[in-house]
């Protein structure tokens, strides 16, 4: 079991922590109203004064001019700074928001990652309101969130598993690594277009490079030269002026061959210098941080090699900022003459070429970085949780005090021993909302978990690399003409080539099999369903009202066994407790609870 500070610690450093960031952010809103008020004064005294002293001393207006431009200044910086702060304020609002239980519906539910096609997503409440994504995701960026959705719909190797959780049990103690990344990934979020960037990147180069642009350098130089030469020997006759109007003439010639080129590269580079100015903060922090595991070392080197990321970004920008200086009106002149625009379009362009194919590698950094930033602040956030031993050859799971990491901490825990020694199939019986169908999700959802990198909801656990199939959630549709129970048998269609294309190392987890045929179809069905999917090597659960499907467990021995939940009916009011005990249910509430709503039956 990972050690981190108690649940009780995590929240006192929490509420400490906010209550300093509210502090800071209450004096940058103060300092905020004390410029807004400057700036309407000096705004004012402009006006006042030719007023005042009359219009013949109207220059004075340039004293409260040049002070409105300096509180400007000061006044934008200030404004990043109160935004900073409120970003650090709800990051810490977040995270209390978490482990009172109180986030559900507050954070990113990733439902643009959401499909009806996925084989286990939206049985598990892995998106959506109330799920696994925004309990976890803290990411910021679009590349953090999308890394760790990735993560949690496909199940890792068990290698890289073991080097996911390395990495996260370092970076779990770094709040403030955390805090950081979140007040720079708001900016981020709204800010950078990950795929546009991308895109630019990595389109074709536009300027020549080589000797081309050696040669395009070369030109304005030769009557840079050729005029500094005249004017140090005081001389300069009629065929040197000829030769500078036939040089210029020349760049002139160039200027307009190139113009083609050029003006994309111009028009292309502002939003991805701007993308990559926001990003180059991100980077330059990541960079600076002294990492201990292996796969946070390997990600770290794709931001210094070959060169450090932030400084080739300062570089674009330091370029970009230099073509735009052609458009100031004291430049423009010396810009043409120059070939500023050609010379800085073949740079940027230069800067491509050499950086341009690693772009895409800062952005998957900065996305793995942040998914495991997030998975580490789970771990924090939960300290009794317990990173799972993973066995490459082992073919089941063992666990002891499992429960489902989405409910609040009343939730029950069972233990469990799957498959390996243990029974290869549970036939889980029991009455209406004992907690059969949880005790599958709260089963899959720690396997989403461990095999994402994350801690699990347990004492222990054991397991090996499993793909997970569910069924548990399956709908009709009246738009594509399928029935429910089509749209079930399809479901377990794909479950069924899930293990035969892994060997058999499928978890499959069934609610209410083939409920939608009669007892006959249903009985002989899922027999020969489940004698299969064990045949191939998979292990699962499957849930039923029909005791009759309790029987499978004998047809099945010794590879299936019955297990049951309880409850306690007083005529008034059902009890549940929610634990897990061999055989079959021998109790049904249905009809107590119909009669408990008003119902005649």
């Amino acid at each position: 079991m990972h050690q981190t500070a108690p649940a009780s610690e995590v929240e006192l450093l929490y509420r400490q922590r906010l209550a300093d960031r509210r502090t800071v952010l209450a004096a940058r809103q103060h300092a905020h109203l004390q410029l807004s008020r400057a700036r309407l004064a000096l705004v004012a005294l402009f006006f006042a004064i030719p007023l005042v002293v009359g219009f013949a001393q109207a220059a004075w207006s340039a004293v409260p001019a040049a002070l409105f431009g300096i509180v400007a200044i000061v006044h934008a910086r200030r404004l990043d700074d109160r935004r900073k702060a409120a970003s650090a304020v709800a990051f810490y609002e977040r995270g209390l928001a978490r482990l009172s239980h109180g986030w559900i519906g507050q954070g990113d539910q990733g439902q643009r990652f959401a499909s009806d096609a996925h084989s286990y997503a939206g049985d598990l409440d892995v998106f959506g309101r109330g799920g696994l994504f925004e309990l976890v995701a803290t990411a910021r960026t679009e590349a953090g969130q999308q890394t760790l959705a990735r993560w949690l719909l496909e199940p890792a190797a068990p290698d890289l598993v073991t080097a996911r959780q390395a990495a996260v049990r370092e970076l779990a103690p770094r709040v403030d690594l955390r805090e950081r990344m979140a007040v720079l990934g708001d900016e981020l979020r709204v800010g950078v277009d990950a795929d546009g960037l991308r895109a630019w990147a990595v389109s074709p180069v536009r300027m020549p490079g080589g000797w081309i642009r050696v040669a395009l350098l070369a030109v304005p130089l030769v009557w840079i030269g050729h005029v500094t030469w005249m004017l140090t020997t005081w001389s300069m006759t009629l065929a040197d002026l000829r030769a500078i109007i036939a040089i210029l003439a020349l760049q002139a010639g160039v200027a307009w061959a190139f113009r083609s080129r050029v003006v994309p590269v111009i028009h292309a580079v502002d939003e991805p210098t701007r993308d990559l100015s926001l990003l180059g903060e991100v980077l330059a922090v990541l960079e600076r941080e002294e990492f201990d595991s292996a796969e946070l070392i390997q990600l770290q080197r794709a931001l210094l090699e070959p060169r450090r990321a932030s400084a080739e970004v300062a570089r674009l920008e330091t370029l970009s900022a230099l073509l735009a200086s052609r458009r100031n009106l004291f430049f423009t002149l010396a810009a043409a003459l120059l070939l500023w625009a050609t010379q800085l379009a073949g740079a940027i362009e230069a800067w491509r070429r050499r950086a341009g194919t690693h772009v895409s590698d800062w952005l998957d950094a900065v996305g793995e970085l942040e998914a495991l930033l997030s998975l580490a602040a789970f771990a924090y956030e939960h300290p009794d949780y317990t990173f799972p031993e993973f066995q490459a050859e082992a073919t089941g799971i063992r666990a002891q005090a499992l429960a489902h990491p989405l409910l609040d901490r009343e939730a029950v825990p069972n233990d469990l021993e799957l498959g390996g020694s243990g029974p290869a199939l549970f036939i889980v019986s029991g009455s209406n909302m004992s907690g059969k169908s949880t005790w599958l999700r709260a089963i899959g959802v720690n396997v989403v978990l461990a095999q994402a990198g994350a801690p699990v909801r347990a004492a222990a656990m054991a397991l090996g690399p499993l793909h997970v199939g569910a069924a548990m959630r399956v709908a009709d549709s009246l738009v594509d003409g399928r029935s429910h129970f089509m749209a079930e048998i399809t479901r377990l269609k794909q479950i069924v080539d899930l293990a035969r294309a892994h060997g058999g190392r499928v978890l499959f987890l069934l609610d209410e099999v083939l409920a939608g045929t009669n007892s006959h179809d249903r009985r002989h069905g899922a027999e020969g369903l489940l004698s299969g999917l064990v045949g191939l090597g998979a292990i699962g659960l499957v849930t039923t009202h029909d005791l009759a499907l309790g029987e499978l467990a004998t047809t099945l021995a010794p590879v299936a066994e019955n297990v049951h939940f309880e409850d306690a009916f007083d005529g008034a009011q059902l009890a549940f407790d929610y634990h897990l005990r061999p055989g079959v249910v021998r109790t049904s509430n249905a009809i107590a609870l119909m009669r408990s709503i008003g119902l005649d039956v």
